[in-house]
């Protein structure tokens, strides 16, 4: 179902939700294989509850997940990392894995406060924050509203938000490539459709956004399982429904307004060139919006999670360019 809506079908039972894989410490608090040690705590910021998995000692590399995974998803980039000198910390967004559900809060703006209130709340004067897909997302938007806290900026899969919204609106291919968002703005059709089948979607969406390096099944029944986890799944749309929903309230046109502001920290922009959802046109052009150094790196046989499916590649370019003093353009 590359880049189609979710697929009609029978909703689950509600108890497909609740299954006995869905219980957040024992699904969420996993091992990272190749890893020294990996600490798992909860952090307060922002009036919630995060969960964070961190190792390594060194200046702060923050990584943000995307939809529809969890912070699992760096396992690869938390031990690269550690192993070249950076305190390396992947958190679980609002609403997802091991972090608080709250009934609202799911603009990104907010979100957006919540990255840099862990940041805060680590004790660090800063971070590098990465982040992919929707992580990216609130990456940019981090950047933007508290540039202070943000040291250097790495997205992958995800333009800039500005470039987001114009490419969802005016260009036909990127509309239906990202189809599965406007499939979110119907209410709890795709919260069921997420849990059903103890969330087999889940793995076909993963599948069918990745390039030919398909995950093993043990990785994507991770994913699965995650999403089971009471309320993850609802959750895990509200973002995307405010960013679709707002787009004509006062509200979505002053978030619109205020990206204008420029990134001015460091920026490393990744991409897949066979991302189905995130066109490579639709990314490349978010230089415009970055007065800093910019760099673009396209990963040539990749889909929409470079950072899963090379492993390798994705955390050398990233270590190489956090370690660069002068990134260039």
């Amino acid at each position: 179902m590359t880049g189609s809506s979710l697929p009609a079908g029978q909703p689950s039972s509600a108890s497909a939700g609740h299954s006995s894989s869905a219980q957040p410490t024992s699904v969420v608090r996993l091992d990272v294989p190749g890893a020294k040690e990996v600490i798992h705590r909860d952090v307060a910021a922002n009036g919630a509850r995060f969960h964070i998995a961190e190792t390594g000692d060194g200046p702060l590399v923050l990584l943000l997940h995307g939809f529809p995974q969890f912070w699992w998803a760096w396992r690869h980039q938390l031990v690269a990392l550690a192993d070249a000198g950076f305190r390396a910390v992947a958190m679980d967004l609002r609403g997802v894995g091991g972090s608080d559900r709250t009934p609202r809060g799911y603009d990104p703006a907010n979100l957006a406060l919540d990255i840099t209130g862990v940041v805060r709340s680590l004790g660090e004067p800063d971070a590098a924050l990465v982040g992919h897909d929707l992580g990216g997302y609130l990456a940019w938007t981090a950047a933007v509203m508290r540039p202070k806290l943000v040291r250097r900026l790495v997205v992958s899969s995800m333009p800039h938000p500005r470039r987001w919204r114009s490419a969802m609106l005016s260009d036909m291919k990127q509309t239906a490539a990202g189809s599965y968002v406007w499939g979110f703005q119907r209410p709890w059709v795709p919260e069921r459709q997420l849990i059903a089948d103890e969330g087999a979607l889940v793995g076909r969406l993963i599948r069918d956004w990745s390039g030919p390096r398909l995950p093993e099944d043990d990785v994507v029944d991770a994913y699965r399982r995650a999403m089971l986890i009471p309320s993850t799944a609802h959750c895990s749309v509200e973002p995307y429904r405010w960013m679709v929903r707002s787009m004509a309230r006062p509200d979505g046109i002053q978030f619109n307004r205020r990206m204008k502001r420029p990134v001015r920290v460091p920026t490393l922009h990744l991409h897949g060139s066979l991302d189905p959802v995130m066109r490579t046109r639709s990314a490349a052009g978010s230089g415009e919006y970055v007065e800093a150094p910019y760099r673009w790196r396209l990963f040539d046989g990749l889909g929409h999670f470079p950072h899963e499916e090379d492993p390798v590649a994705f955390s050398t370019e990233l270590v190489n360019w956090l370690k660069d003093p002068e990134p260039d353009r």
